[in-house]
């Protein structure tokens, strides 16, 4: 095995764009050596021209397993060790009940799910005792809203799992927790199909939703997941932190 490295290690998947890639900036500016992973081209090649030098840049499918053992070996053979593992990968399409196939549920359980169990169990040998590891949740695994039925009972999976795992890994003194989002501005909003002036729309109506006023940043999220991983959330584990900047406390669906 490859001699450990002696800052603090992070693997992000999914961190080529949104939450994922602001959360490897954030983790790098305090002192992290950072692997993220993608599948779409296109995103691999724009973070490695947006990340710095010292972030990895590796092409994994979180839904495929044998892809996700390459990344286990490549991480090793990098690093020797992970501190943080934020899995955040993940599918997230809205469908109507009659619209969607198989093909639409197998791909958000296959990732959302199957993919962030696997990746875990296949990292956790490299995970250091009192390591921390984040689940990307979701505030619609809560509070339902039409059309999200698959993608949100998907994040309630992950949820419950979360919770489980949290126990199973404490005599490691491991410490597993979520954070959800709620209504983020990130490139995500433009992949469910609005024209601009649609998606203008949304942003609007999304925003008169919030008690603060407006829709939070990939930023936002990155610094909660960091201050997760830090020593300061060292008495944390099983929770589920919720950044959406009041909305679902107050206000009901619709």
């Amino acid at each position: 095995m490859t001699e450990e490295t002696s800052c603090p290690v992070a693997l992000i998947t999914g961190g080529t764009s949104g939450i994922g890639l602001a959360t490897a900036r954030a983790l790098h500016a305090d002192g992290y050596a950072v692997l993220v992973t993608g599948r779409n081209p296109h995103n691999l090649a724009a973070a490695e021209r947006a990340l710095p030098s010292g972030v990895a840049v590796l092409r994994a499918d979180a839904g495929v397993l044998a892809e996700i053992d390459v990344l286990a070996a490549e991480a090793r053979a990098r690093y020797g060790k992970l501190d943080l593992v934020f899995l955040n990968a993940a599918v997230a399409r809205s469908a109507s009940l009659e619209s969607l196939d198989e093909q639409f549920y197998d791909e958000h359980f296959d990732v959302n799910v199957k993919g962030q169990f696997f990746t875990l169990q296949r990292m956790l040998p490299l995970i250091v005792d009192g390591g921390s590891v984040i689940f990307s949740g979701s505030r619609i695994a809560k509070r339902a809203f039409a059309g999200w039925s698959v993608y949100g009972a998907s994040k309630g999976a992950l949820l419950s799992m979360a919770r489980a795992l949290a126990i199973e890994l404490a005599p490691r003194r491991i410490r597993v927790n979520t954070v959800s989002p709620g209504p983020i501005d990130t490139p995500a909003l433009k992949k469910q199909g609005f024209s601009p002036e649609k998606l203008d729309d949304f942003r609007s109506e999304m925003a008169l939703r919030v008690p603060l006023g407006r829709l939070g940043s990939d930023d936002e999220v990155a610094r909660v997941v960091a201050f997760l991983a830090s020593p300061a959330a060292s008495y944390i584990t099983g929770s589920d932190v919720v950044v959406d900047g009041g909305m679902f406390t107050t206000l009901p669906s619709r």
